[in-house]
């Protein structure tokens, strides 16, 4: 986090131009002992970024997802892993590392102020375009394009359950309204090529991988205290109460919230006060750590509606 934005760290690799991607590596099993490890060294050695909590996210594999179209070389199968830490000092300028708000490569992800004026500008007109074309099509889920549509971006809070980011995603992909449909060369997006731009598109799948990540941390920070990953050592209530909307891209009512962590135990006064707020003093609280021998789930739940 810094300020009240998400950020994750990007590099600038070779042979896409200045895409942005996510840092990567080979897995070499005589000197890394781990995944765990090689992937600690390499991203340390690109950006010297410092790894805190890590996890493994999914195995990305699907055909093309590293070549271009009629591209006969071998096919590359990538482990992606989420990973959280702390900005602290910035990274060394001789090192790639680029800490970018994940709001520029998912603008219609966050509803902190309102629904974002791109569904209705941009985002449905194409989305009905090609709903229409095959309005009862099934996907793999089972859903028809049009339920699909509703359920993913309807009318309201309706259309917004945080934790499906990667399904906006697919269908905005399927549907040909990304750079990386057209890219890819989908039909769908060759149609509709001259569509305004949906968000930074990312090397290769990267945007795909940067959406599962997404969509795993919206949902774990609801059982898991993985929030205080990313928090200082000390902090106010506000400021974990933006931290939490940044990342659900939700805005949440302030008493409501306040009686959630309250209730939840999950963290404890230090006794002291911040003078930063810009009114009166704030009290200061750190995270309860003895929760996690207390209770096997524990996180901050956030219902979907804010």
């Amino acid at each position: 986090m810094r300020g009240d934005e998400p950020l994750i760290l990007t590099v600038n690799s070779g042979g896409d131009g200045a895409l942005a991607a996510l840092p990567s590596g080979p897995f070499d099993p005589i000197r890394h002992r781990t995944f765990d490890s090689g992937l600690r060294e390499w991203v340390s050695q690109q950006t010297g970024a410092p790894l805190g909590y890590v996890e493994q996210l999914y195995t990305f594999g699907d055909r093309g997802r590293q070549a271009r179209l009629g591209d006969r070389d071998p096919h590359v199968v990538s482990v992606g892993y989420l990973a959280l830490t702390r900005i602290g000092n910035e990274i060394p300028q001789s090192l790639a590392g680029v800490w970018r708000c994940w709001h520029d490569f998912f603008p219609w992800e966050d509803w902190r102020v309102r629904r974002p004026e791109m569904i209705e500008a941009t985002i449905l007109p194409g989305l009905q375009s090609w709903r229409q074309e095959a309005p009862d099509a099934l996907s793999s889920s089972g859903l028809t394009r049009t339920q699909r549509v509703n359920l993913l971006f309807g009318v309201g809070e309706r259309g917004f359950n945080e934790e499906n980011v990667l399904d906006r995603y697919e269908l905005l992909y399927e549907a040909g309204l990304l750079e990386e449909s057209l890219r890819d060369g989908r039909e769908a997006a060759l149609k509709r090529k001259n569509l305004e731009p949906l968000g930074h598109a990312m090397r290769q799948d990267h945007r795909r991988i940067l959406a599962t990540a997404m969509g795993r941390l919206r949902s774990k920070m609801k059982y898991r205290p993985v929030v205080f990953e990313v928090m200082a050592e000390t902090f106010t209530l506000t400021e974990l109460q933006r931290t939490v909307e940044a990342i659900s891209g939700r805005h949440l009512h302030k008493q409501n919230f306040r009686r959630l962590v309250e209730s939840s135990e999950i963290v404890e006064p230090t006794g002291e006060t911040s003078h930063l707020t810009g009114g009166r003093p704030a009290a200061l609280f750190k995270f309860r750590r003895n929760v996690l021998q207390e209770r096997p789930s524990f996180g901050l739940r956030v219902g979907i509606r804010g």
